[in-house]
Parts: C-alpha cells; sequence; structure tokens
C-alpha cells in the first residue's frame, strides 16, 4: 500500500479518509483503543502539519489538550511508538520539544479490517478498486501458501500477508529467514534485485512486523 502525501487538490478528502480510517478502528475495539485513538485524532486536528508531516507539542500541552496527568502521556506516546503510527523525527534538546511524524502507510494497514464498517465505496476508494468489479476472464497469480511453522519469520509472515495479500505475494513471500543475530533478524532474497526493491519500499514494513512477532528483535537485515 503506498500512501500518497495528503496535499494538493485532493488533499482534504485524503485527510478525512485517513480520520476515518482511524475512527472505524478505534470503534471497533474496547474502551483502552477508543481512548487512544480518540487522542491521537485529538493531537492530529489540532497540531499536525501533514504537508510537512511534523507533530511538534510539549507532554505538558497534550496533557492540558488530553484532560490528564504528564504520566498518561508519557504512557500513551509510548503505545503510540510502539505501534509505529508516531516515529521520532527530530529528538528534542535543550529546551526543546521532540519533532514527531505520522507513519500513514502503518496507520492505514492496521486500520484495514476495519474499513468495511464504514462502507464499500470507502474500501473502492482507499484500495483503487471498482466498488462492483465484473467477473473478468483473468487468471489471478497464484496465492503464496503459508505453511503451519514456528519462529519470528513464520509470525511475521501471518501478519504481512493479512496486512496486504498482493505485496506479500509478489515480494515478501519469496525471502527466506536465515538466523539471527545480535537480535537482528537476518532475511535472504532469492536475487539482488529483489532485496534491492524491498530495502526501498518495504523495510519498515518487516521492522514492524519483527518487532511485533519477538518485541526484542532491533531490526532485520535483508541480505545479499
Amino acid at each position: 500500500m503506498q500512501v500518497n502525501k495528503p496535499v494538493g487538490r485532493e488533499a482534504a478528502a485524503r485527510k478525512y479518509d485517513i480520520l476515518s480510517a482511524l475512527m472505524a478502528h478505534g470503534l471497533a475495539g474496547d474502551q483502552n483503543l477508543q481512548r487512544l485513538v480518540l487522542r491521537l485524532i485529538s493531537l492530529i486536528t489540532t497540531r499536525y502539519n501533514w504537508q510537512r508531516n511534523e507533530l511538534t507539542m510539549g507532554q505538558k500541552e497534550i496533557a492540558r489538550l488530553w484532560c490528564v496527568d504528564e504520566r498518561t502521556v508519557k504512557r500513551d506516546m509510548a503505545r503510540l511508538r510502539a505501534l509505529a503510527w508516531i516515529t521520532v523525527k527530530r529528538q528534542g534538546a535543550r529546551g526543546r520539544v521532540s519533532v514527531l511524524g505520522l507513519d500513514l502507510e502503518r496507520i492505514l494497514l492496521d486500520t484495514r479490517p476495519a474499513w468495511k464498517n464504514i462502507g464499500e465505496d470507502y474500501v473502492s476508494r482507499m484500495t483503487d478498486q471498482p466498488a462492483s468489479p465484473a467477473v473478468a476472464n483473468v487468471v489471478p497469480f497464484r496465492r503464496a501458501e503459508i505453511e503451519p511453522a514456528e519462529g519470528c519469520w513464520a509470525r511475521m509472515r501471518i501478519l504481512l500477508q493479512a496486512e496486504d495479500p498482493s505485496i506479500f505475494d509478489a515480494w515478501l513471500a519469496p525471502l527466506t529467514e536465515a538466523g539471527q543475530e545480535n537480535d537482528i533478524l537476518h532475511l535472504t532474497a532469492p536475487t539482488r534485485f529483489h532485496a534491492t526493491y524491498v530495502r526501498s519500499h518495504f523495510m519498515a514494513r518487516l521492522t514492524v512486523a519483527a518487532n511485533r512477532s519477538e518485541p526484542r528483535l532491533r531490526g532485520v537485515r535483508l541480505l545479499p
């Protein structure tokens, strides 16, 4: 899933689509998730710079907005960073607050299961698919089958396929595990071109999947 920057002529609609995805995801979850999503939306609508992908707001200001104490702010911001929805672009120093960013691709990947609750037209728009596709005489790509297995890469494959089956089939399924070293998962690609493409487009996705499958992992290295 490639996310276009929400700027330009269709910026307003794109922003509403992202906020709608968050809203639907939150409403489909428990009270803790609903509260977390509502707090994130409040930061987006009050302080987020869509064009520069920057959120600059101190903990005291966030606590005042959320009507909580700063300890709660630290806890929930840590949760948002663990989800990889929020990233630190520049660490705060010398009295300056940190500059944060949003990983919109990750947000849309994680909220995707709830899109259907908004409506078929929304799903079609977000996936660039016709709302009611006609049956076409097309032979689809063979779906990559995930064999029952144990280990971090096996768990990651399940997560990655659920996020985006077409990308998984084309680029991630052919990867194989080559072991772990110093809490880094090593994966091998079938060709050098394949490895280069995955490094350029999907390393963030692999890193998040690795951390969610095995939290002690610090990253992923792709060979060759």
